[in-house]
């Protein structure tokens, strides 16, 4: 990573923020999509989405990084999010604070989706099984 100003530190860490926001809104869209897409057995759709969805979490996860690192040269290695966007000054602090608390509440809805969806995949998977195999049992003596 090149050298930073503090204002130009500060200001990769607001936007890569901004950005995150707008991925992870595009990322719950997708999970929804591909819950549909489950629903009604499209596998093709779901390799559409798939390969949607990769980059996308690629580029937060490139961006968590970033942030990860310029918190830690900014305010020491122990240094938190919530630590670095509580010594902002105003109206900066209030700004980022409701964009990093939007942030964390899309990340959560989008793992709570993928639990979902990949629950959703599991039992399709396992009712696929029964009917191609039988269950487990079905003919042993008792």
């Amino acid at each position: 990573m090149s050298r930073m100003t503090l204002q130009q530190a500060v200001a990769a860490l607001a936007d890569g923020v901004d950005q995150d926001l707008i991925t992870a809104n595009a990322i719950h869209a997708l999970l929804e999509r591909q819950f549909q897409a489950a629903l009604r057995h499209q596998g093709s759709e779901l390799a559409a989405l798939a390969e949607e969805l990769a980059p996308a979490l690629d580029a937060m996860d490139a961006r968590r990084k970033q942030r990860v690192a310029l918190v830690r040269a900014l305010n020491g290695i122990d240094a938190t999010m919530a630590g670095f966007i509580a010594a902002q000054p105003e109206p900066a602090r209030a700004k980022l604070a409701a964009a990093w608390l939007e942030l964390e509440r899309l990340v959560v809805a989008c793992k709570g989706a993928t639990t979902r969806n990949g629950n959703l995949l599991a039992e399709q998977f396992t009712m696929m099984q029964r009917v191609l195999h039988g269950e487990d049992g079905t003919y042993a003596p008792r």
